[in-house]
């Protein structure tokens, strides 16, 4: 018999013992019934025989066995007791035939409790195995706020599908994201290859993020996998082995300890706030003081599409062209355009640095995945992306406050407008966006507290919106920013329309990329950079009208007496002595999303997902979109929590 193998297991039960008397907790199992006193249970399922992860066997069903274990599953009795001689036995078993009988077990909360079996999980654990064959009975808990429940729920939503226990998260929505990481519609049920391969998968990873301490983070193996897709791909992961796994986690190992830290993001919202970070930067040994010469810098800008036929890269061209004026015959750039694909992002990122960039920036927020892989890779490269709620820190990630600009837009439509409908055209329901709808009803509505804004979605399929204002008579509109050179139209900015059908230009909210630009790398010059942050905190600077980095432009068609109060709005938005989304704001369904006397916070306003009373329409469903406009909403698309009320 394996007595020897016994006395190692006894050996490790102990040490098991005495460590967790020493921290002040339970030394033995943990019991299921002790666990359920108090406990609303509202249904029991049975989910068959099923092969469970070792690790998410945790305790006993009953109190009858659990002082013979360590709480991990190691023996604490004697090896020559009759306890000892059963587990050596089955020892020799597993190593000669392998353990084939089914465990007994109850699932509650996805960890499981052995009723019968508990020498065969002890064995089993103390040889290493992945999994143990166990007759299961599911444990229902009632449905509640309680966080651990939500989980749960959505858990069971993922295992409908996938009768995948694996993974476990410790974040609401995480199953979701896993499924569009993976390119799964969440209503689809896996076949036994996609249940095969995942595993693997998973497995191995689970085994690459042991071997790099990760059971040393505050965080679940399955949140960094979650990390590992976003930063690597699932196609490409796929295909890796556990040496590859690990090997590219020690690279990354920065961005998983950040969101171990509960992905802390430094939102510099005005670019006095990075004066006195100085930093003794990679300059340093040219230049002891810190500062570096804008001749030493090559700064590469990367496009998804051309100036000539998209207005947002346009807007940057622009910009890059404005670094070239203010440091004229001092700096150097270039621009990499119709860069649209991981691969091309990647490509085009090489390319920047074999020409010499040191500095980069991708231009659209579907580049960032690369941009981090890219940052890791070339860590002596500094690279900045154009998107916000991102929180990785080995890139710096940038974006304006344009709800600022709409509020001001919105104003001036309530102020001009002789009837109480506006329109209002967007086109991606992300993260900003709402804000930016919701701030251009907030300043109508300080106008006219009767006004309606009626929203429409360019992105649509077979959208329309023109045609839609037309037939409810809506005159005065909130279209695109800018135009975009190729397609000549007046149909931008603040306009209305005039019973001709043609277009009058009233006010146009402005991206002054060129100044963003300017300041970011004036800070680079002056030592004032924020890699020192990196490992520690995402930053994102998220400039406004009190950095002159966006403006409302108004023509000649705006009263006199308008104008006077748009720039008094303005000016106190840039003084910060006002806020839009200040005082009573209650969203379509009737909550009340800020109190009177407060103000949302910036989180708040990034991450906002509803619409305020005064909107007529919705946030649309990924599936209404364009294919176009549904891969950008997996990256940074907003989730609607709440049941949204429509107005028609």
């Amino acid at each position: 018999m394996a007595l020897g193998e016994y006395q190692a297991a006894l050996k490790l039960g102990r040490r098991q013992y005495q460590e967790a008397v020493l921290m002040g907790k339970s030394p033995y199992l943990p019991v299921l019934d002790e666990i359920l006193e108090g406990k609303d249970i509202v249904a029991e399922v049975s989910l068959g025989v099923m092969d469970i992860p070792l690790d998410k066997i945790v305790g006993t069903k009953t109190t009858g066995r659990t002082t013979a274990f360590s709480n991990q599953f190691m023996p604490l009795l004697p090896e020559k007791s009759e306890f000892g001689a059963k587990w050596s036995m089955l020892y020799d078993h597993q190593i000669q035939e392998g353990i084939h009988d089914p465990i007994v077990a109850y699932e509650y909360m996805n960890k499981f409790y052995v009723q019968e079996g508990n020498k065969r999980v002890s064995v089993m654990k103390f040889v290493g195995a992945y999994s143990i064959a166990g007759s299961v009975t599911r444990l229902v808990p009632k449905r509640s706020e309680d966080r651990e429940v939500k989980l749960y729920y959505e858990f069971m939503d993922f295992y409908q599908i996938s009768l995948n226990c694996d993974v476990t998260f410790s974040k609401e929505g995480s199953y979701r994201k896993l499924l569009e990481l993976m390119g799964r519609n969440p209503e689809e049920k896996w076949d036994d290859e996609t249940r095969m391969m995942f595993r693997s998968t998973y497995g191995r990873f689970a085994k690459a993020f042991e071997l790099a301490k990760g059971d040393r983070l505050d965080l679940t193996c399955g949140d960094a996998f979650l990390i590992y897709l976003e930063l690597t791909g699932y196609e490409e992961t796929k295909g890796q082995t556990e040496r590859e796994m690990y090997e590219a986690l020690k690279k990354m190992w920065e961005e998983i300890q950040l969101v171990s830290r509960g992905s802390q993001v430094a939102l510099v919202e005005n670019p006095d706030e990075l004066e006195g970070q100085k930093k003794n930067n990679l300059f340093n040994w040219i230049l002891p003081s810190g500062k570096i010469e804008p001749e030493m810098l090559t700064i590469g800008f990367i496009h998804a599409k051309t100036g000539a036929t998209s207005s947002w890269t346009y807007a940057h061209e622009l910009g890059r062209m404005h670094l070239e004026q203010v440091f004229e015959g001092k700096m150097k750039t270039m621009a990499f355009e119709q860069v649209n694909t991981e691969e091309e992002t990647e490509k085009a990122i090489e390319d920047a640095i074999a020409a010499g960039c040191n500095t980069i920036f991708t231009t659209a927020s579907e580049m960032v995945n690369q941009s981090v892989r890219s940052a890791i890779r070339h860590p002596e490269v500094r690279i900045y992306n154009c998107s916000i709620r991102m929180s990785y820190s080995s890139i710096c990630t940038y974006y304006a406050r344009m709800y600022e600009a709409k509020f001001l837009t919105g104003a001036i439509a309530a102020a001009m407008s002789r009837c109480d409908d506006l329109g209002y055209i967007a086109d991606y329901p992300v993260y900003g966006n709402i804000a930016n709808i919701n701030a251009f009803a907030m300043g109508a509505r300080m106008i006219n507290p009767y006004v309606k804004v009626h929203l429409e979605w360019s992105r649509l399929k077979g959208a329309d919106p023109e045609e839609r204002f037309k037939e409810q008579g809506i005159l005065y509109i909130s279209g695109a920013d800018m135009i975009v050179p190729e397609h000549r139209s007046r149909e931008f900015g603040l306009y209305r329309k005039l019973e001709d059908g043609t277009v009058e230009n009233i006010a146009m909210p402005v991206w002054h990329w060129g100044k963003f630009y300017e300041r970011i790398v004036r800070n680079i010059c002056q030592g004032i950079d924020t890699e020192a942050m990196k490992g520690k905190k995402a930053v994102n600077y998220w400039w406004g009208l009190s950095a002159d980095v966006i403006d409302v432009i108004c023509t000649q068609n705006m009263p006199h007496g308008t104008h006077r109060l748009i720039e008094f709005l303005k000016n106190s938005i840039r003084a910060g002595i006002f806020e839009p989304f200040e005082g009573f704001i209650y969203s379509q369904s009737g909550n009340i999303e800020c109190k009177d006397g407060e103000r949302l916070s910036p989180q708040e306003i990034i991450t906002m997902n509803w619409l305020a009373e005064n909107v007529i329409g919705r946030i649309p469903e990924a599936e209404e979109l364009t294919d176009d406009a549904q891969r950008l909403l997996q990256l940074q698309g907003v989730h609607v929590d709440e049941e949204q009320h429509t107005e028609e």
